[in-house]
């Protein structure tokens, strides 16, 4: 018997980042919407906990116990008394190390995968838990949807989308570390009162009423400044989306995915072929959004 659960990748169409906190986190106002996008977790019984990868870059996923989806296998294991032994094979179809939350995603599937196989019953809010022990975007990949996260992003509070969005990502030909970006984010407010992290009021307002024009011109990332200074280049990509008929344009969370809003699906695919003969990214990936969160497809 195995149980596959789907996950989504996820865009911060706002993300509001506030000062450095004791304890190296950083209050956030992030504004979540997963997006059609989606990496499929199998846990199948194993005599010892096992991780697997198969896809696109899947040779940049950790396979050891630093995988977060193992990590939220032990989690769970421990909490209900039991050895995790599971084999957990991650389909990657999430751009890797792309700020787009595909590891807090393989987290979440593989928390709702191993509850199902194991029966141990876990309650809506231990998941959420768990989730927040994770990582601060785990919880959102089980959610999915729309959602304003607060505090370090794991305080989630459901939101209202009108309609559809039609989305094209642009996959960089390189990485950024999310520490790497936060520390640069810090450098550059040294010595400044950094603004206290709120969501847009015309933000939501745009997601619950659908609308892709209001929408583009309130996307906000914070961490964009620190992103593009670590990754001129990605300055390059934004402007080709632009140029080529996207509404709006702007770094995926810490990066280096770069987001681009289209006025529709016949838009997104004309932004997504400009990209391709702009030469600034090495792949474009279209999708709609919000997506559905964590959901069990095969199984119990």
């Amino acid at each position: 018997m195995s149980v596959t659960v789907r996950v989504p990748a996820k865009v911060n169409v706002q993300l509001a980042v506030g000062g450095a906190r004791a304890d190296g986190f950083h209050d956030l106002a992030n504004v979540f919407l997963a997006v059609g996008l989606y990496d499929e977790v199998t846990a199948t019984p194993a005599d010892e906990l096992r991780v697997t990868c198969s896809g696109p870059d899947a040779h940049q996923v950790p396979l050891d116990a630093s995988n977060l989806a193992a990590r939220a296998a032990l989690a769970l294991a421990e909490r209900h008394g039991r050895r995790a032994d599971v084999h957990l094979h991650i389909a990657k179809d999430i751009p890797v190390a792309g700020g787009m939350a595909g590891g807090s995603a393989d987290a979440a599937g593989a928390l709702m995968a191993c509850d199902a196989l194991w029966g141990t019953n876990a309650s809506r809010a231990e998941l959420l838990d768990i989730c927040a022990e994770l990582g601060s975007d785990v919880p959102f990949s089980l959610v999915g949807g729309a959602a304003l996260g607060v505090g370090r992003g794991e305080q989630l509070t459901p939101l209202e989308v009108g309609g559809a969005f039609h989305w094209v990502f642009a996959l960089a030909d390189g990485g950024l570390s999310t520490p790497a970006v936060y520390r640069e984010f810090d450098r550059q407010w040294e010595g400044l009162d950094v603004p206290v992290p709120e969501a847009s009021p015309a933000l939501i307002e745009a997601l619950r009423a659908g609308d892709a024009e209001a929408l583009s011109g309130v996307l906000a990332n914070d961490l964009e400044p620190a992103a593009l200074a670590l990754f001129p280049a990605l300055e390059q990509t934004l402007a080709a989306g632009t140029d080529g008929g996207a509404l709006a344009a702007l770094v995926s969370g810490s990066g280096p995915t770069t987001a681009f809003l289209a006025r529709d699906a016949e838009s997104a695919e004309a932004v997504a072929e400009a990209l391709l003969k702009s030469d600034t990214c090495r792949a474009v990936r279209v999708a709609e959004a919000p997506a559905p969160g964590a959901t069990v497809v095969e199984g119990p």
